[in-house]
């Protein structure tokens, strides 16, 4: 049994107990959804604030080139790649990520011509899926087959009809991880491309798309990256794709030379190619804040001491809430999750209501699961050891069966 003082040493030698003080969060909360939307650094902060009151306030449209507003999809890109695997010119930040798999997604099918399949997850957040719909019907011939509906797993769909197959890389409803290096081996070993979704990885645990060979991926910056609410999202191609690739999206920033303003449309020579149109600039301002701390983080330390907090928590919960009918929905295997814990409970909304009132914000997903994200930066072993208590306490004591399952705001 854990104890109070073991939790106490835990976080006396935390590598990464500094970034915390780096971070705006309310006195008192253990806020464990950073897998929807990262708390706030100061560096992101005090970006914004001089992007609006200097930047835009006092230099204006000059700030377009002297504050290098147009060339921050592509710096960006270079810095978050680090967190990815990519190398540079592979990764631009833009737009959000519907527009970057619908823009993925179309690239994929041009440089696979006469293949006329995808392969997707039926368990994939639902907007890869949306999108998809959107991209067939743009291709009336194109088939999508799913795992989950058309066979049991991912790698049984996999034939040389397939032109790509869209992956998430840790399931937004369960936390599990996919081997990345040896599921894009399977899906290349039929000619077909490999697009990842990072959503829920990014940030959370070390990627190394160039490492696995893959070829295309999207994710966004404002859940463990903390860029901010509505921050904008980031495409990746791998070098060896960069000069095919052709996206229906043919905006004026993806232009080869903007202010031309020529009839036609000619794509930029490198990953730019792959904007569309004018980007919101103070969001890239708070997302390059963000940056100015992963610039500092070892991205080692943060694995060890993500998969030390979510193993710490799958501990806990099941030592003080045996009998309370909680599921665990996450991988127990350490290798096989990301930075996320979830548990199925008959009363999963209400639950997650009354934790949030009493200072311990997780989140719910229909019809039954409670998910907890743990961001390393900003998260200690004593805010683990506080939300499996105020878990303990709500279910012993039964608070949840007097909320309404049904009420609530639109996001939950």
């Amino acid at each position: 049994m854990t104890t109070i003082d073991e939790i106490a040493a835990l976080d006396r030698a935390d590598p990464l107990a500094a970034f915390r003080s780096e971070f705006v969060l309310p006195e008192g909360m253990v806020y464990l959804d950073g897998n929807s939307l990262g708390a706030a650094s100061r560096a992101a902060l005090a970006a914004v604030e001089k992007a609006a009151r200097e930047e835009w306030a006092n230099s204006l449209i000059a700030s377009w080139n002297d504050a290098g507003w147009f060339t921050l999809p592509s710096r960006l890109g270079d810095r978050l790649g680090r967190l990815i695997g990519a190398g540079a010119g592979e990764t631009v930040v833009c737009d959000t990520v519907s527009i970057n798999i619908f823009k993925a997604m179309e690239a994929a099918l041009n440089l696979r011509p006469g293949r006329r399949v995808i392969v997707a997850e039926a368990s994939s957040f639902p907007t890869d899926l949306y999108m998809l719909e959107g991209v067939r019907s743009r291709h009336p011939d194109l088939r999508i087959r799913l795992e989950g509906v058309d066979a049991p797993r991912l790698e049984d769909l996999l034939d040389t009809e397939v032109a790509a197959v869209l992956v998430n890389h840790v399931d937004y409803r369960t936390g599990a991880l996919r081997d990345m290096a040896a599921l894009t081996r399977q899906i290349h070993e039929v000619g077909a491309l490999a697009v990842w979704d990072l959503c829920h990885s990014a940030g959370a645990l070390p990627v190394d798309l160039n490492g696995a060979g893959a070829d295309l991926a999207i994710g966004c910056s404002y859940k463990y990256i903390n860029g901010g609410p509505g921050a904008p999202a980031f495409v990746f191609a791998a070098s060896r794709h960069v000069a095919q690739l052709k996206q229906p999206l043919s905006g004026w920033w993806a232009h080869a030379r903007p202010f031309a303003f020529d009839l036609g449309f000619e794509a930029d020579p490198g990953i730019r190619r792959m904007l569309c149109g004018t980007q919101p600039i103070l969001s890239m301002r708070s997302l390059e804040g963000a940056m100015s701390v992963w610039d500092r983080v070892d991205l080692a330390e943060l694995r060890r001491k993500s998969l030390a907090l979510t193993g710490l928590f799958i501990d806990l919960v099941e030592e003080r809430c045996a009998g309370h009918g909680l599921e665990l929905a996450t991988p127990r295997d350490p290798a096989l999750r990301g930075s996320q814990v979830s548990f199925l409970h008959e009363g999963g909304y209400a639950v997650v209501q009354e934790l949030i009132a009493r200072g311990v914000v997780g989140d719910f997903r229909r019809p039954n699961l409670m998910r907890f994200g743990f961001a390393p930066l900003y998260l200690s072993y004593r805010d683990v050891w506080n939300a499996a208590e105020a878990l303990r306490q709500v279910l012993d004591e039964g608070s949840w069966r007097s909320r309404n399952a049904e009420a609530g705001g639109a996001v939950t």
